[in-house]
């Protein structure tokens, strides 16, 4: 990240973390959006620390869309509170391990304690940057990540840090913020405030190649939500623009999206051409 998005992100996830239950793009932030509301089931977050599902900033629920499975190692970039975390957990079971990391101190305290509460023994939080990841290379089955990455000012260096820690064979399963197609840049600045709090997302057929180019394989990506202009309605007029006005321009072009990749097994060679990236 470049120091002045870092500070950004650090600034808001430890506001949310202190209030333990206000998300980045909620209503006190960014104008109502809500982007971050029903993403989970209740069979889901029962049982769970109320700290954790309250403190969620993300735009997804990569833990039910990852397929995991038990026994694997899983890392979760931009932990937060924890929640993806000790859904991870109770997926891989006591003979998994899962890695939250957060560069955040007051976000790491709360999902700590969140892990006390919990009971979760199977279970590390570690403190450290996305684009430097703090384990040791193929350290890892499953790499999820709830919306974080999307905040990072080097992309291609979390997408690499994330190529080295996977193992052979190793899953990427991340939810994030996409954009599709060409997008006016001062509209993409304006949606992305009130999408994302820190614009930033990447078009998604730039994402594929990015990762293509990162060594990944098997790349994809599914749309889980796609946002509407009238949903920005009320942050976009109180910044003074015209939404009726952009409405062909941005309509339906923001949304979080499940993207999937995969390290190639040991020995093969990764396809960066457009037929594996499909």
């Amino acid at each position: 990240m470049t120091d002045e998005i870092k500070e950004a992100v650090r600034q808001k996830y430890s506001q949310a973390a202190v209030r333990a239950g206000s998300s980045c793009c909620g209503e006190a932030a960014c104008g109502g959006s809500a982007i971050t509301a029903n993403l989970y089931a209740d069979a889901e977050t029962g049982g769970l620390p109320e700290a954790a599902v309250l403190a969620s900033l993300g735009c997804g629920n990569p833990t039910a869309l990852a397929e995991l499975s038990a026994g694997e190692t899983v890392l979760d970039l931009g932990s937060g509170g924890g929640i993806d975390v000790l859904l991870s957990a109770r997926r891989v079971g006591p003979t998994g391990k899962v890695y939250g990391l957060d560069m955040t101190d007051e976000m790491l305290a709360l999902a700590r304690e969140n892990q006390r509460k919990a009971g979760a023994d199977n279970v590390e939080f570690l403190k450290g940057e996305i684009e430097a990841i703090p384990l040791p290379d193929n350290a890892v089955d499953v790499i999820i990540s709830n919306c974080v990455i999307n905040l990072s000012g080097d992309k291609d260096r979390v997408l690499r840090e994330a190529f080295r820690v996977l193992r052979p064979g190793g899953r990427f399963a991340v939810s994030d913020v996409v954009t599709r197609g060409e997008i006016p840049d001062a509209l993409r600045r304006d949606v992305l405030l009130w999408v994302g709090c820190i614009a930033g997302a990447l078009e998604e057929n730039d994402y594929r190649a990015r990762l293509a180019a990162a060594g990944f394989e098997a790349i994809g990506i599914e749309p889980t939500r796609v946002y509407r202009v009238d949903d920005a309605r009320e942050f976009l007029t109180h910044k003074g623009i015209d939404v009726d006005a952009i409405a062909k321009s941005v309509d339906g072009k923001f949304m979080s999206a499940f993207v999937r990749a995969r390290k190639p097994q040991a020995g093969a060679r990764a396809c960066c051409g457009p037929a594996c990236c499909n």
